[in-house]
C-alpha cells in the first residue's frame, strides 16, 4: 500500500497544462473546443426515456467485487453512460484514444509521463453541494486499493505517490511498473467522495443510493426490477465542453427483464423507448426481418437505423477455458476452432452478408490477418516463435475459413489429420485424447440464441467424434459460473466494443495475472509470457510503428493460440427505437451513442 502525501508541495512543473492527453500525437480538438463532434449543443432537455435490460441487481456500488454480477446499470455504463460517477477526463469516441476534461479541467505530464499533475476545475461538486477535491482523489485510489475489485484494485501497484500540490491539484507519481498508457488510465477512473462512504464498509453491497458528481442521481430504487434516475438540476459540469449536448433527459429509468422475449415485448407495447438486443450492442439483422412486423413497427412509429462502425469489431465466440486440462492443449483447440460453421450460419441464420472473424483487430492496421509480421513484430516475436503458426507469421492464415462454404469433408479431413499429429485418434467414432480418453465437454449458454449457434458447432464436432452438451443458464447463475471460471466452454465477447487503441485493458483480457485473478475479464485463462511482453511493448511504445507492430504480434499470438473460436461480425449497429427520439447527424467511431440522443417533443 502506497503512503499518500496530503501536504502541499509547491512544486514547480515545467510542462504546461494541457486541455486533453492523446495515447499517441495530439488531441484532435484545440483547447476552446466547445463540444464532442457526435454531440448537439442546442440539444433539447427535458422529458423521459426507458431503457430495458435483461438481468438483476441487488447493488448500487459498481467498484467492489460483489458488483460484477449485480450493478445496476447506468451508475457507471458504457452504454447508458456515467450517470452517477464520473472521471477526471472524459474519453471522445470520435479519435481512437483522447481524453478531454471534465473532473480535472486541465493535466500536466513530462515528456516520460513519470508523473502526472491533474488540475481539478474548481466548480467540480458533489450531487450534494460538495466540492470534489485532491483529498476525494487520494480517498479514491486507497479505498480502491483496500477494498476494490479489478481492475481498479491493482492501480495502486503502478503509482509511488500521490500528492495535494495545491487547492485544487493532485500529483500523481508513477513507478517503474507504470507504462506511457497509465496516465489515461488514471485519468478515466471514476473518482468517489471521501465523506460520503466508509472505507472499512466499502466493500459491502448497498441499496442505498450513492452519491456522485455526474448529471443524474438514484431517484428510485426497486431491487432486481427497475433503478430510476432524475437529472441533477444543480448538476455542476453541463457547460463544460466534454459535457454538452449529453445527457439530455429529465429522468432515465432502467428496467429489467427475466429474458429477451419478455424485454423485446416490452419495447413492442412502447415501455421501453430503444432496444439493440439484451445488452445494447445491437440488433441482428435476421431479427429485424423476422421479428418486425408488429403494428408500430409497420405504421413507422417504431424505427430501425444501422449505424456504420468505424473500428474493429467486437470479438465475439467460444471462449475455451484453458484452466482445463482438457483444453490446455492448443493443438486441440486451433483444430476445433476450425469446425465452427460460418457458411452455413451466415447463409441460413443471418443476413448473409456477415464476415467471418479471425483476428482481434480486424479491419485496421492494427490487425495481423493477412499481412506478413514486418522487421519489428518478427523482432519482437522473435523469442516466442515456437508460440506462432508458420501461415499466422506470413500472412496466410486464415484464407479458407474466411469462405462462405459450409464445412465439408476435405475441412474435416484435414482437422483430424491435425488431431492425429498432435497424439489424438479416433477409435468406434469416438475422438480420444493421447492418454486415450473420450474428448467431451459441456458449453454454457445465455440465451436461445447463443443455444441456436452452440447446435451448429455441436453438430459439427460430432462429425469427429466429440460428444457435446448444451446447457442454458439463466443470467445470474451464468455471471456466477464466469466468474469463478467454472466452465468448460461458454460464447463471450472480448470487451464490450472493438478499439483502435488497445491498451492496458489487454492485461485484463489476456495477461497471466487476470488469468488467476478471479472476476477478471481474461475468460479464457490465457496466460503465457509472450502474450505479457506484447502487451508491455505496446504499453511502452513512443511512436505509432513500434505500436502497431506490438498489436499485429499480439494478434498473431491470440490467433495462433487459439483461445477463442471467433463466430462473424458486421460493419453496422442496428438499433430500433420509437420515433420521438432523435440523435446528431454525425455519430461516434463506434455506431450510435445513445447519451447524445433527446426526445423530438422536446425541440
Amino acid at each position: 500500500m502506497m503512503t499518500s502525501l496530503l501536504a502541499l508541495s509547491g512544486a514547480a512543473f515545467a510542462e504546461e497544462p494541457s486541455h486533453g492527453i492523446a495515447m499517441n500525437g495530439e488531441p484532435a480538438l484545440p483547447a476552446d473546443y466547445t463540444h464532442f463532434p457526435y454531440a448537439n449543443p442546442d440539444a433539447p432537455k427535458g422529458g423521459d426515456i426507458t431503457y430495458c435490460v435483461v438481468g438483476t441487481f441487488d447493488n448500487l456500488n459498481p467498484f467492489i467485487l460483489k458488483s460484477m454480477r449485480t450493478t445496476a446499470r447506468g451508475v457507471i455504463d458504457s452504454i447508458f453512460g456515467n450517470l452517477v460517477f464520473e472521471p477526471l477526463m472524459r474519453r471522445s469516441a470520435a479519435e481512437p484514444f483522447t481524453l478531454y476534461g471534465l473532473l480535472a479541467e486541465s493535466i500536466e505530464m513530462d515528456e516520460e509521463r513519470s508523473y502526472a499533475v491533474f488540475n481539478l476545475n474548481p466548480d467540480a461538486r458533489w450531487s450534494d453541494g460538495e466540492p470534489v477535491t485532491p483529498e476525494d482523489v487520494i480517498f479514491t485510489y486507497e479505498t480502491f486499493a483496500e477494498k476494490g475489485r479489478p481492475p481498479y484494485s491493482s492501480r495502486m501497484a503502478r503509482i509511488a505517490s500521490i500528492e495535494k500540490t495545491g487547492e485544487n491539484s493532485v500529483r500523481f507519481n508513477f513507478n517503474d511498473q507504470a507504462d506511457r498508457e497509465f496516465p489515461l488510465i488514471v485519468a478515466m477512473t471514476p473518482v468517489i467522495p471521501a465523506h460520503a462512504f466508509d472505507k472499512e464498509t466499502f466493500d459491502q453491497a448497498t441499496l442505498e443510493p450513492v452519491t456522485g458528481s455526474g448529471s443524474y442521481v438514484i431517484e428510485k430504487v426497486e431491487p432486481g426490477s427497475r433503478i430510476v434516475f432524475k437529472r441533477n438540476p444543480e448538476y455542476w459540469g453541463a457547460e463544460v465542453p466534454s459535457m454538452r449536448g449529453f445527457d439530455n433527459y429529465d429522468q432515465i429509468t432502467i428496467e429489467y427483464f427475466l429474458n429477451e422475449n419478455a424485454q423485446f415485448e416490452a419495447f413492442k407495447k412502447g415501455i421501453c423507448s430503444a432496444y439493440a438486443g439484451p445488452i445494447y450492442t445491437g440488433l441482428d439483422p435476421q431479427k429485424i426481418e423476422r421479428d418486425f412486423d408488429f403494428p408500430a413497427a409497420q405504421n413507422g412509429d417504431v424505427k430501425v437505423e444501422a449505424f456504420e462502425t468505424r473500428i474493429p469489431p467486437v470479438v465475439t465466440g467460444f471462449v475455451f477455458n484453458t484452466r482445463r486440462e482438457k483444453f490446455s492443449d492448443p493443438a486441440l483447440r486451433r483444430a476445433l476452432a476450425k469446425l465452427y460453421d460460418f457458411g452455413w450460419v451466415n447463409k441460413n441464420m443471418l443476413d448473409g452478408e456477415h464476415k467471418r472473424t479471425l483476428s482481434y483487430w480486424q479491419g485496421s492496421e492494427l490487425s495481423a490477418l493477412g499481412r506478413p509480421a514486418n522487421e519489428i513484430e518478427r523482432k519482437l516475436l522473435e523469442p516466442y516463435m515456437d508460440r506462432v503458426l508458420p501461415e499466422v507469421l506470413d500472412g496466410t492464415y486464415g484464407a479458407d475459413l474466411m469462405q462462405s462454404e459450409e464445412i465439408g469433408r476435405e475441412r474435416l479431413r484435414s482437422v483430424v489429420s491435425d488431431l492425429r499429429d498432435a497424439g489424438y485418434s479416433i477409435d468406434g467414432g469416438v475422438l480420444r485424447n493421447p492418454e486415450g480418453e473420450p474428448v467431451s465437454f459441456e458449453i454454457l449458454l445465455a440465451s436461445a440464441d447463443e443455444e441456436k449457434l452452440a447446435t451448429v458447432y455441436q453438430r459439427a464436432l460430432k462429425r469427429i467424434g466429440i460428444d457435446v452438451t448444451l446447457r442454458l443458464l439463466d443470467d445470474s447463475q451464468m455471471q456466477q459460473r464466469k466468474q469463478t471460471y467454472d466452465f468448460d466452454m461458454m460464447i463471450g465477447s472480448v470487451g464490450f466494443s472493438g478499439s483502435l487503441s488497445p491498451g492496458v485493458e489487454q492485461l485484463g483480457r489476456w495477461g497471466s495475472e487476470a488469468a488467476r485473478a478471479e472476476g477478471s475479464f481474461n475468460l479464457s485463462g490465457a496466460s503465457d509470457p509472450a502474450i505479457d511482453a506484447m502487451i508491455d511493448a505496446m504499453l511502452n511504445a513512443r511512436d505509432a510503428e513500434t505500436y502497431n507492430a506490438a498489436v499485429r504480434a499480439l494478434d498473431r499470438l491470440l490467433m495462433s493460440g487459439a483461445y477463442y473460436v471467433p463466430t462473424q461480425h458486421s460493419s453496422k449497429q442496428y438499433i430500433a427505437y420509437w420515433n420521438d427520439l432523435d440523435h446528431p447527424e454525425e455519430q461516434p467511431l463506434n455506431g450510435f451513442k445513445l447519451r447524445s440522443w433527446w426526445h423530438k417533443a422536446d425541440q
